[in-house]
């Protein structure tokens, strides 16, 4: 049996993150969430590619799903982001070469960023999807910035190939929607929805 953690006055259930992301784990706990980790690694690959909303719902949900099962009794939040571009999703780059080619591809235009996220628990039956859009659009960049910020260590964890809380904050000219949601957790929704459910009270 699980019982409510108290955190400066505020009461929550216990809550695991079934992500390694450091950022989705500093934006939760800025919020004054208390946090479990436990990774989910399921086969993103084998998930068929739908309507990028309901891709990055999917995702989450298996993610959720997956860490629900080891940990019935506890809520589990599960996200996946995106970075769409001509209806193509830009992936984490595995080389420079390939981080030169997606900043080309973003540079002086819109895109958008796509995070799904789920707030499961197996035991109660429960589960709650939702997906979050936000659209940046980033500056003129010339072809030395592009190579620059190609050569630095950020771009290669994070979609899209650059990390607006980061270096890559340069990058950006304005941005429509949710900042969190770009880095990795919208996380006004996200608390929205823990609240709502009285996973989270004030």
């Amino acid at each position: 049996m699980t019982h409510p953690k108290q955190t400066n006055n505020r009461r929550q259930e216990p809550i695991i993150l079934a992500s390694k992301s450091p950022r989705r784990k500093e934006l939760l706990e800025q919020a004054g969430l208390v946090l479990e980790i436990l990774a989910s690694e399921i086969d993103e690959t084998a998930i068929p590619l739908a309507g990028p909303k309901d891709y990055v719902q999917q995702l989450s949900q298996l993610k959720a799903e997956h860490i629900g099962k080891i940990r019935p009794d506890t809520w589990i939040i599960g996200a996946d982001t995106i970075v769409v571009v001509d209806d193509a999703i830009l992936g984490k780059p595995k080389s420079r070469e390939e981080s030169v080619q997606m900043l080309g591809t973003l540079n002086n235009r819109a895109h958008s960023v796509f995070t799904g996220f789920t707030i499961y628990c197996h035991a109660r039956k429960l589960s709650i999807t939702n997906a979050i859009e936000t659209t940046v659009i980033f500056k003129h960049l010339s072809q030395n910035e592009i190579n620059w910020y190609a050569s630095t260590n950020e771009p290669y964890d994070k979609a899209g190939g650059y990390g607006i809380q980061g270096i890559g904050a340069f990058l950006v000219r304005k941005i429509c929607g949710s900042y969190s949601n770009v880095v990795g957790l919208p996380v006004c929704e996200v608390m929205e929805t823990l609240s709502s459910f009285d996973i989270v009270r004030f």
